[in-house]
């Protein structure tokens, strides 16, 4: 039991290391093998396959990520039903973006991965199902206020626009290097 989890540690290294380095498409199983210095035959006793490999690695994180994303926007909604919501009050939202900030750098490479490194896999499109559940938080949110304040309902695209740039400056953190230091003070003085 002992070999096989340090076997399986060795490939999910030599996996990391390998994507980090070549990305999904180029990198293959005998290169993951022979870094990690195992047959396929073991590499196919833990992985089906090299997209079960990679999700492996990025999976858990990617789903927690989402997890918390949702239970911030429900928060948001319990906080609009309630009818409290005013301009000005961003208390919550700069807690829960460190909350995610910090949470992404605690899991740094995995969203390196999934945003630079996942192009061929199921992952590849991972920003885009963040925008999506971003864009449905907005039009709610966006449609209560154009009640509440009596002002033109903002458009589809335009929401779709806000989405993007705010999934952006989050994976800008990851994909440009940024410190969590630095990532912090951003939303510090922006959020």
């Amino acid at each position: 039991m002992k070999e096989e989890t340090g076997t399986k540690e060795k490939l999910l290294v030599a996996a990391k290391e390998e994507f980090m380095e070549k990305g999904y498409t180029a990198t293959s199983l005998r290169s993951i093998c022979k870094k990690a210095d195992v047959t396929t035959g073991a590499l196919y006793f833990f992985f089906q396959h090299k997209e079960d490999l990679f999700g492996s690695l990025v999976q858990k994180p990617l789903e927690k990520l989402y997890e918390l994303m949702k239970l911030h926007y429900e928060g948001e909604l319990q906080v609009l039903k309630q009818g409290i919501v005013e301009k000005g009050d961003y208390t919550e939202n700069s807690e829960a973006a460190n909350f995610i900030v910090i949470y992404m750098f605690q899991y740094h490479d995995e969203f390196k991965l999934l945003l630079t490194k996942s192009d061929g896999s199921r992952y590849e499109n991972c920003i885009d199902e963040f925008v999506e559940i971003t864009q449905v938080h907005y039009r709610i949110l966006a449609d209560a206020m154009s009640k509440k304040y009596q002002v033109e309902r903002i458009d589809d695209y335009t929401l779709h626009w806000f989405a993007h740039l705010q999934i952006f400056t989050f994976s800008q953190f990851i994909t440009h290097n940024v410190t969590k230091e630095e990532a912090l003070v951003q939303i510090k003085t922006n959020f």
